[in-house]
Protein backbone atom coordinates (compact mmCIF):
# COMPACT_ATOMS: atom_id res chain seq x y z
CA UNK A 1 0.00 0.00 0.00
CA UNK A 2 1.62 3.21 -1.27
CA UNK A 3 2.11 6.11 1.36
CA UNK A 4 -1.00 8.09 -0.76
CA UNK A 5 -3.43 5.26 -0.36
CA UNK A 6 -2.67 5.04 3.59
CA UNK A 7 -3.43 8.88 3.66
CA UNK A 8 -6.96 8.39 1.84
CA UNK A 9 -7.80 5.46 3.92
CA UNK A 10 -6.82 7.74 7.09
CA UNK A 11 -9.07 10.65 5.92
CA UNK A 12 -11.79 8.93 4.71
CA UNK A 13 -12.05 7.03 8.17
CA UNK A 14 -11.78 9.96 10.01
CA UNK A 15 -14.93 12.04 7.91
CA UNK A 16 -16.73 8.86 8.37
CA UNK A 17 -16.03 9.08 12.22
CA UNK A 18 -17.43 12.83 12.02
CA UNK A 19 -20.16 12.28 10.39
CA UNK A 20 -21.42 9.39 12.94
CA UNK A 21 -20.41 11.41 15.99
CA UNK A 22 -22.44 14.42 14.69
CA UNK A 23 -25.83 12.30 13.82
CA UNK A 24 -25.58 11.16 17.52
CA UNK A 25 -25.10 14.22 18.94
CA UNK A 26 -28.45 14.99 16.74
CA UNK A 27 -29.93 12.27 18.15
CA UNK A 28 -29.02 13.57 21.84
CA UNK A 29 -30.25 16.51 21.45
CA UNK A 30 -33.47 15.84 20.21
CA UNK A 31 -33.79 13.09 23.27
CA UNK A 32 -32.84 15.59 25.58
CA UNK A 33 -35.89 18.46 24.05
CA UNK A 34 -38.51 15.55 24.50
CA UNK A 35 -37.38 14.75 27.76
CA UNK A 36 -37.77 18.07 28.79
CA UNK A 37 -41.13 19.18 27.47
CA UNK A 38 -42.48 15.77 28.44
CA UNK A 39 -40.72 14.20 32.03
CA UNK A 40 -42.77 15.15 35.09
CA UNK A 41 -40.46 13.44 37.05
CA UNK A 42 -37.81 16.29 37.92
CA UNK A 43 -40.37 18.75 39.86
CA UNK A 44 -39.78 21.08 42.52
CA UNK A 45 -42.39 20.74 45.71
CA UNK A 46 -41.65 24.15 46.69
CA UNK A 47 -41.99 25.82 43.11
CA UNK A 48 -45.18 23.56 42.39
CA UNK A 49 -48.24 24.06 44.66
CA UNK A 50 -49.81 20.77 44.98
CA UNK A 51 -47.18 18.75 44.45
CA UNK A 52 -46.20 17.50 48.52
CA UNK A 53 -50.16 16.56 48.71
CA UNK A 54 -50.15 14.39 46.12
CA UNK A 55 -52.59 16.62 43.79
CA UNK A 56 -52.17 17.71 40.29
CA UNK A 57 -49.99 21.08 39.66
CA UNK A 58 -51.95 24.21 38.93
CA UNK A 59 -51.40 25.81 35.40
CA UNK A 60 -50.92 29.52 35.58
CA UNK A 61 -52.27 30.89 32.55
CA UNK A 62 -50.56 34.62 31.77
CA UNK A 63 -52.84 37.28 32.02
CA UNK A 64 -52.70 39.51 28.98
CA UNK A 65 -52.88 43.04 28.55
CA UNK A 66 -56.48 43.71 26.99
CA UNK A 67 -55.83 47.60 26.34
CA UNK A 68 -54.39 48.42 23.16
CA UNK A 69 -53.90 51.86 21.47
CA UNK A 70 -55.91 52.40 18.76
CA UNK A 71 -54.36 55.77 16.55
CA UNK A 72 -57.63 55.13 14.64
CA UNK A 73 -60.10 56.00 17.24
CA UNK A 74 -58.45 59.41 17.79
CA UNK A 75 -60.35 62.60 17.07
CA UNK A 76 -59.16 66.03 16.69
CA UNK A 77 -60.18 68.47 19.71
CA UNK A 78 -60.56 71.52 18.54
CA UNK A 79 -58.17 74.24 19.86
CA UNK A 80 -56.70 78.11 19.38
CA UNK A 81 -54.11 78.01 17.19
CA UNK A 82 -50.89 79.60 18.62
CA UNK A 83 -47.81 81.47 16.73
CA UNK A 84 -45.19 78.36 16.49
CA UNK A 85 -41.25 79.64 17.47
CA UNK A 86 -39.19 80.80 14.72
CA UNK A 87 -35.75 80.27 17.78
CA UNK A 88 -34.46 76.63 17.92
CA UNK A 89 -34.07 77.07 21.41
CA UNK A 90 -36.74 79.63 22.32
CA UNK A 91 -39.76 78.55 21.94
CA UNK A 92 -42.99 81.10 21.58
CA UNK A 93 -45.24 80.06 24.24
CA UNK A 94 -47.63 77.83 21.80
CA UNK A 95 -49.33 74.34 22.31
CA UNK A 96 -50.29 73.57 18.55
CA UNK A 97 -53.53 71.34 18.26
CA UNK A 98 -53.25 68.38 20.46
CA UNK A 99 -55.33 65.18 19.08
CA UNK A 100 -56.44 63.50 22.42
CA UNK A 101 -56.10 59.43 22.01
CA UNK A 102 -59.04 57.02 23.34
CA UNK A 103 -59.50 56.19 27.03
CA UNK A 104 -58.48 53.17 27.55
CA UNK A 105 -58.88 50.87 30.39
CA UNK A 106 -55.66 48.80 32.11
CA UNK A 107 -56.51 45.25 33.09
CA UNK A 108 -56.83 45.34 36.74
CA UNK A 109 -55.25 42.62 37.69
CA UNK A 110 -51.68 44.33 36.98
CA UNK A 111 -50.67 46.86 38.98
CA UNK A 112 -49.83 50.87 37.64
CA UNK A 113 -46.84 51.03 39.19
CA UNK A 114 -45.18 48.22 37.76
CA UNK A 115 -42.46 48.62 34.42
CA UNK A 116 -44.74 46.87 31.98
CA UNK A 117 -47.41 49.29 31.26
CA UNK A 118 -50.12 48.09 29.11
CA UNK A 119 -50.41 51.41 27.56
CA UNK A 120 -46.97 52.01 26.33
CA UNK A 121 -45.53 48.95 25.99
CA UNK A 122 -45.56 45.90 23.79
CA UNK A 123 -46.49 43.24 26.39
CA UNK A 124 -45.12 39.65 25.21
CA UNK A 125 -45.91 36.72 27.74
CA UNK A 126 -42.95 33.96 28.07
CA UNK A 127 -45.07 30.73 29.12
CA UNK A 128 -42.88 28.37 31.46
CA UNK A 129 -42.73 24.79 30.88
CA UNK A 130 -42.50 24.98 34.56
CA UNK A 131 -41.58 27.85 37.49
CA UNK A 132 -38.45 29.76 37.31
CA UNK A 133 -36.50 31.50 40.16
CA UNK A 134 -35.79 34.91 39.83
CA UNK A 135 -32.11 33.58 40.80
CA UNK A 136 -32.11 32.10 37.48
CA UNK A 137 -34.44 34.02 35.46
CA UNK A 138 -32.99 37.63 36.00
CA UNK A 139 -28.84 36.99 34.45
CA UNK A 140 -30.92 35.91 31.08
CA UNK A 141 -32.92 39.29 31.49
CA UNK A 142 -30.57 41.58 32.15
CA UNK A 143 -29.38 41.10 28.76
CA UNK A 144 -31.82 42.32 26.91
CA UNK A 145 -32.39 46.12 28.29
CA UNK A 146 -32.96 47.89 24.93
CA UNK A 147 -33.64 47.60 21.30
CA UNK A 148 -32.82 50.76 19.54
CA UNK A 149 -33.39 53.24 21.87
CA UNK A 150 -36.70 51.49 23.51
CA UNK A 151 -36.46 50.48 26.98
CA UNK A 152 -37.61 46.70 27.73
CA UNK A 153 -38.64 46.02 31.48
CA UNK A 154 -40.05 42.47 32.74
CA UNK A 155 -42.21 41.26 35.63
CA UNK A 156 -43.45 38.17 36.34
CA UNK A 157 -46.56 36.51 37.81
CA UNK A 158 -45.88 34.77 41.48
CA UNK A 159 -47.66 31.75 42.03
CA UNK A 160 -50.18 33.92 44.63
CA UNK A 161 -51.47 35.27 40.49
CA UNK A 162 -49.59 38.41 41.53
CA UNK A 163 -47.90 40.27 39.00
CA UNK A 164 -44.48 41.79 40.52
CA UNK A 165 -40.69 42.67 38.90
CA UNK A 166 -38.69 40.01 38.70
CA UNK A 167 -36.66 39.73 41.54
CA UNK A 168 -34.07 37.44 43.59
CA UNK A 169 -35.98 34.58 46.19
CA UNK A 170 -39.12 35.22 43.80
CA UNK A 171 -40.19 32.14 41.97
CA UNK A 172 -42.48 33.27 38.91
CA UNK A 173 -45.05 30.92 36.86
CA UNK A 174 -45.22 33.10 33.72
CA UNK A 175 -42.95 36.03 32.50
CA UNK A 176 -44.52 39.59 30.64
CA UNK A 177 -41.39 41.36 28.65
CA UNK A 178 -42.25 44.90 27.87
CA UNK A 179 -40.68 47.10 25.15
CA UNK A 180 -41.70 51.07 24.90
CA UNK A 181 -43.58 51.75 21.82
CA UNK A 182 -42.43 54.84 21.21
CA UNK A 183 -41.04 57.89 22.53
CA UNK A 184 -39.82 61.47 21.37
CA UNK A 185 -37.64 60.47 19.00
CA UNK A 186 -39.54 57.71 17.09
CA UNK A 187 -42.01 54.83 17.17
CA UNK A 188 -40.84 51.10 17.59
CA UNK A 189 -39.97 49.94 13.88
CA UNK A 190 -39.99 46.53 12.32
CA UNK A 191 -35.80 46.43 12.73
CA UNK A 192 -36.10 46.95 16.38
CA UNK A 193 -39.17 44.26 16.86
CA UNK A 194 -36.66 41.46 15.18
CA UNK A 195 -34.00 42.05 17.14
CA UNK A 196 -36.48 41.88 20.23
CA UNK A 197 -38.04 39.02 18.88
CA UNK A 198 -34.93 37.23 18.09
CA UNK A 199 -32.98 37.67 21.37
CA UNK A 200 -36.14 36.40 23.19
CA UNK A 201 -36.38 33.60 21.69
CA UNK A 202 -32.63 32.86 22.52
CA UNK A 203 -33.95 33.70 26.58
CA UNK A 204 -36.49 32.06 26.52
CA UNK A 205 -34.63 29.08 25.22
CA UNK A 206 -32.32 29.38 27.87
CA UNK A 207 -35.31 29.22 30.93
CA UNK A 208 -37.54 26.82 28.89
CA UNK A 209 -39.94 29.13 27.86
CA UNK A 210 -42.11 29.54 25.19
CA UNK A 211 -42.73 33.36 23.58
CA UNK A 212 -45.99 34.26 22.63
CA UNK A 213 -45.61 36.90 19.99
CA UNK A 214 -48.11 38.98 18.44
CA UNK A 215 -48.22 39.86 14.84
CA UNK A 216 -45.86 42.26 13.63
CA UNK A 217 -48.38 44.41 11.50
CA UNK A 218 -50.33 44.96 14.59
CA UNK A 219 -47.57 45.97 17.09
CA UNK A 220 -46.46 48.59 14.55
CA UNK A 221 -49.83 50.30 13.80
CA UNK A 222 -49.81 50.10 17.85
CA UNK A 223 -46.53 52.23 18.13
CA UNK A 224 -47.34 54.51 15.12
CA UNK A 225 -50.74 55.86 16.53
CA UNK A 226 -48.71 56.57 19.98
CA UNK A 227 -46.06 58.00 18.46
CA UNK A 228 -48.75 60.53 16.96
CA UNK A 229 -49.87 60.94 20.33
CA UNK A 230 -46.22 61.99 21.47
CA UNK A 231 -45.96 64.14 18.31
CA UNK A 232 -49.31 66.11 19.27
CA UNK A 233 -48.70 66.62 22.47
CA UNK A 234 -44.89 67.38 22.59
CA UNK A 235 -45.05 70.96 23.26
CA UNK A 236 -42.97 73.66 25.05
CA UNK A 237 -43.44 77.13 26.36
CA UNK A 238 -40.94 79.60 26.32
CA UNK A 239 -41.13 83.15 28.10
CA UNK A 240 -38.58 85.81 26.93
CA UNK A 241 -37.21 88.44 28.93
CA UNK A 242 -35.27 91.10 26.83
CA UNK A 243 -32.72 93.99 28.48
CA UNK A 244 -34.57 96.96 28.44
CA UNK A 245 -31.00 98.91 28.17
CA UNK A 246 -27.52 97.66 28.14
CA UNK A 247 -26.69 94.16 28.04
CA UNK A 248 -26.10 91.91 31.17
CA UNK A 249 -22.90 90.70 31.97
CA UNK A 250 -22.61 87.11 32.37
CA UNK A 251 -21.25 86.74 36.15
CA UNK A 252 -23.71 89.78 37.74
CA UNK A 253 -26.46 87.65 35.82
CA UNK A 254 -25.50 84.00 37.03
CA UNK A 255 -25.05 84.99 40.54
CA UNK A 256 -28.92 86.93 40.22
CA UNK A 257 -30.54 83.47 38.87
CA UNK A 258 -28.64 81.61 41.53
CA UNK A 259 -30.71 83.88 44.46
CA UNK A 260 -33.60 83.40 42.51
CA UNK A 261 -33.33 79.66 42.88
CA UNK A 262 -31.73 78.28 39.52
CA UNK A 263 -29.50 75.44 40.43
CA UNK A 264 -26.72 75.41 37.65
CA UNK A 265 -26.19 71.73 35.93
CA UNK A 266 -23.15 70.19 34.67
CA UNK A 267 -24.10 70.59 31.22
CA UNK A 268 -24.44 74.32 31.45
CA UNK A 269 -28.11 74.31 32.21
CA UNK A 270 -29.76 76.64 34.44
CA UNK A 271 -32.74 74.79 36.17
CA UNK A 272 -35.91 75.10 38.56
CA UNK A 273 -36.39 72.49 40.67
CA UNK A 274 -39.99 71.61 41.76
CA UNK A 275 -38.70 70.58 45.31
CA UNK A 276 -38.89 66.73 44.75
CA UNK A 277 -36.17 66.17 42.76
CA UNK A 278 -37.65 67.21 39.38
CA UNK A 279 -37.51 70.12 36.84
CA UNK A 280 -40.09 72.72 36.56
CA UNK A 281 -38.38 74.99 33.65
CA UNK A 282 -35.35 75.71 32.66
CA UNK A 283 -33.52 79.10 31.41
CA UNK A 284 -31.01 79.63 28.45
CA UNK A 285 -28.85 82.45 28.69
CA UNK A 286 -28.86 82.62 24.60
CA UNK A 287 -24.94 83.08 24.87
CA UNK A 288 -21.81 80.99 24.40
CA UNK A 289 -19.85 79.60 26.52
CA UNK A 290 -17.15 82.45 25.94
CA UNK A 291 -19.84 85.52 25.94
CA UNK A 292 -19.16 87.86 28.77
CA UNK A 293 -22.43 89.43 28.35
CA UNK A 294 -26.66 88.84 27.27
CA UNK A 295 -29.20 90.82 26.33
CA UNK A 296 -31.75 87.78 26.49
CA UNK A 297 -32.96 85.27 28.64
CA UNK A 298 -35.30 82.26 28.04
CA UNK A 299 -37.27 80.29 30.62
CA UNK A 300 -38.92 77.06 28.61
CA UNK A 301 -41.63 74.67 30.46
CA UNK A 302 -41.71 71.10 28.83
CA UNK A 303 -45.38 70.95 29.35
CA UNK A 304 -46.29 67.26 29.37
CA UNK A 305 -43.13 66.48 31.97
CA UNK A 306 -44.71 68.67 34.50
CA UNK A 307 -47.68 67.49 36.39
CA UNK A 308 -50.70 70.20 36.29
CA UNK A 309 -50.76 70.19 40.44
CA UNK A 310 -47.07 71.97 40.16
CA UNK A 311 -48.38 74.59 37.88
CA UNK A 312 -45.37 74.83 36.07
CA UNK A 313 -46.52 77.57 33.44
CA UNK A 314 -47.81 79.88 36.37
CA UNK A 315 -44.43 79.69 38.68
CA UNK A 316 -42.43 80.07 35.01
CA UNK A 317 -44.07 83.42 34.50
CA UNK A 318 -43.79 84.71 38.11
CA UNK A 319 -40.62 83.90 38.23
CA UNK A 320 -39.67 85.75 34.74
CA UNK A 321 -41.84 88.82 36.36
CA UNK A 322 -39.59 88.53 38.93
CA UNK A 323 -36.50 88.42 37.09
CA UNK A 324 -37.19 91.28 34.91
CA UNK A 325 -38.19 93.71 37.39
CA UNK A 326 -34.91 92.85 39.54
CA UNK A 327 -33.00 93.21 36.08
CA UNK A 328 -34.48 95.85 34.33
CA UNK A 329 -35.97 93.91 31.24
CA UNK A 330 -39.33 93.14 29.70
CA UNK A 331 -41.40 90.04 28.92
CA UNK A 332 -41.40 89.41 25.07
CA UNK A 333 -42.53 86.53 22.94
CA UNK A 334 -40.24 85.21 19.94
CA UNK A 335 -40.72 88.23 17.38
CA UNK A 336 -39.87 90.56 20.43
CA UNK A 337 -43.03 91.92 20.69
CA UNK A 338 -44.34 92.57 24.32
CA UNK A 339 -46.47 90.37 26.54
CA UNK A 340 -49.49 91.91 27.60
CA UNK A 341 -51.11 90.05 30.89
CA UNK A 342 -54.15 89.04 28.69
CA UNK A 343 -52.01 87.06 26.44
CA UNK A 344 -49.99 85.16 29.83
CA UNK A 345 -53.53 84.60 30.75
CA UNK A 346 -55.04 83.64 27.75
CA UNK A 347 -52.21 80.93 27.62
CA UNK A 348 -52.78 79.87 31.15
CA UNK A 349 -56.35 78.64 29.97
CA UNK A 350 -54.93 76.41 26.86
CA UNK A 351 -52.44 75.00 29.16
CA UNK A 352 -55.00 73.66 31.14
CA UNK A 353 -57.11 71.94 28.45
CA UNK A 354 -53.69 70.37 27.47
CA UNK A 355 -53.54 68.97 30.53
CA UNK A 356 -57.13 67.71 30.12
CA UNK A 357 -56.80 66.36 27.03
CA UNK A 358 -53.56 64.20 28.58
CA UNK A 359 -55.94 63.06 31.09
CA UNK A 360 -58.61 61.49 29.33
CA UNK A 361 -55.69 59.97 27.30
CA UNK A 362 -54.67 58.17 30.74
CA UNK A 363 -51.25 59.71 29.83
CA UNK A 364 -51.72 62.48 32.51
CA UNK A 365 -48.82 65.23 32.24
CA UNK A 366 -45.96 64.46 34.80
CA UNK A 367 -47.17 60.71 35.45
CA UNK A 368 -44.55 57.90 34.87
CA UNK A 369 -46.04 57.19 31.59
CA UNK A 370 -45.65 60.68 29.86
CA UNK A 371 -42.11 60.84 31.34
CA UNK A 372 -41.16 57.86 29.28
CA UNK A 373 -42.89 58.54 26.27
CA UNK A 374 -41.64 62.24 26.37
CA UNK A 375 -38.15 61.34 26.82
Amino acid sequence: MTDLQTSLFIIGGAFLVGVISYNKWQEYKAKKSVERAFSGSHDDVLMTPGKENGEAPVRHEPKLFEAEFDADAMSAVPHDDLEQSAEQQAIEPQLGNPVSAPALTPTPAVRKDLPVDELIDCAIPLVLESPVRGDKALPALQTLRHVGNKPIHFIGEDLNGEWEPVAHGGVYSTLLAGVQLANRTNPLNEIEYSELVTRLRQIADDLGAEPELPEMTEVMHTARGLHQFVIEHDAQLGVNIQSSGAPWAISTLLAALSRQGFDARPEGRMVMSDGDGGLLFSLSTNASAVAETTSRLTLLLDVPRVAPDRDGYGAMVACARSLAARLGGVLVDDSNQALADVQLAEIAGQVDAFYREMEAAEIPAGSIRALRLFS
